[in-house]
């Protein structure tokens, strides 16, 4: 039930991401690689000041290791970019539903070529329950502009690899801290390359686009991040990639009651079959709910 209960607060701190993105970007108050640069910026220096503290009150270690720093970083940064850059046309919940596809075909290909086993309860949850984010995708004819949503598909795929590379992270604050702090020079050195690009095309950032990159970073992103790779290796790839498949549904809801984005029976439709299906996932075999990998 713990292990449960995290999960849920780890999803909603996802599904804040995309709203608050979605309030800042798709609202005009900030262009997005400010905001992915805010974001990361204070994710950060709040992650960096949590492990520093932890050291001088436990002893513990302020290096969290080169393992899984690579793939961490480079699908960090492939993540902020192509999601920022995407909501600037998308609906938070359409481009969670996007994201988390993404990530749900990259971590089962991730847990296949691992040889994890996936049990046949959660190929089938995991089906019903995409099964539902198509029915939340089918917009009743809208169009969703194709750029974006490529962005956001290469953005799923950056997340896939991040949460990949936590499957064996020991020191779980540790290596997100780290993660977000080996990002930021590299994001600096892109940014410094594309801005003159953008310079007069791009809003001014408003004070209130900035705080909201600031809690999404600090928050929403770092801390939700932490206590991902937390429990990702307990979760397993594909449990983990289920278990996300709820994220959609949850900005589609904070996108309606925050964003005025509406919702109606397709949206509770979805709902029931995504929630469904990540139920049925985290059914094995003679087992009880959230047993087992």
């Amino acid at each position: 039930m713990r292990l449960v209960l995290l999960t849920m607060v780890a999803m909603a701190a996802f599904a804040a991401n995309s709203v608050l993105n979605r309030m800042a970007v798709g609202a005009g108050l900030v262009d997005p690689l400010t905001f992915a640069w805010v974001r990361l910026l204070a994710g950060a220096m709040a992650l960096g000041l949590l492990v520093v503290l932890r050291a001088a009150g436990r002893g513990g270690a302020l290096w969290a290791g080169w393992q899984g720093r690579l793939p961490g970083v480079a699908g960090l940064l492939i993540y902020l970019l192509g999601f920022s850059l995407a909501y600037r046309g998308l609906d938070a919940g359409i481009g969670a539903l996007i994201l988390f596809g993404s990530v749900q075909i990259t971590m089962f290909g991730g847990a296949l070529i691992g040889r994890e086993a996936v049990p046949l309860a959660r190929w089938l949850g995991a089906g019903l329950a995409f099964g539902g984010l198509v029915l939340l995708l089918a917009t009743g004819g809208a169009q969703v502009p194709g750029l974006e949503a490529g962005l956001m598909a290469c953005a799923g795929m950056g997340w896939g690899a991040y949460s990949l590379a936590g499957r064996r992270a020991r020191d779980a604050l540790g290596a997100t801290a780290w993660n977000f702090m080996l990002a930021v020079p590299v994001l600096f050195v892109l940014l410094a390359i594309v801005r003159p690009s953008i310079e007069g095309i791009a809003p001014a950032p408003q004070v209130l686009g900035l705080w909201l990159a600031v809690v999404s970073g600090a928050v929403t992103s770092g801390l939700g991040y932490a206590l991902w790779y937390h429990l990702v290796p307990q979760l397993g790839a594909a449990r983990a990639a289920v278990a996300q498949l709820t994220v959609p549904v949850l900005a589609a809801g904070g996108g309606a009651l925050w964003l005025g984005e509406g919702i109606g029976l397709r949206f509770v439709l979805a709902s029931a079959l995504v929630l469904g299906g990540v139920a049925v996932a985290n059914l094995p075999a003679g087992g009880r709910l959230g047993a087992g990998r």
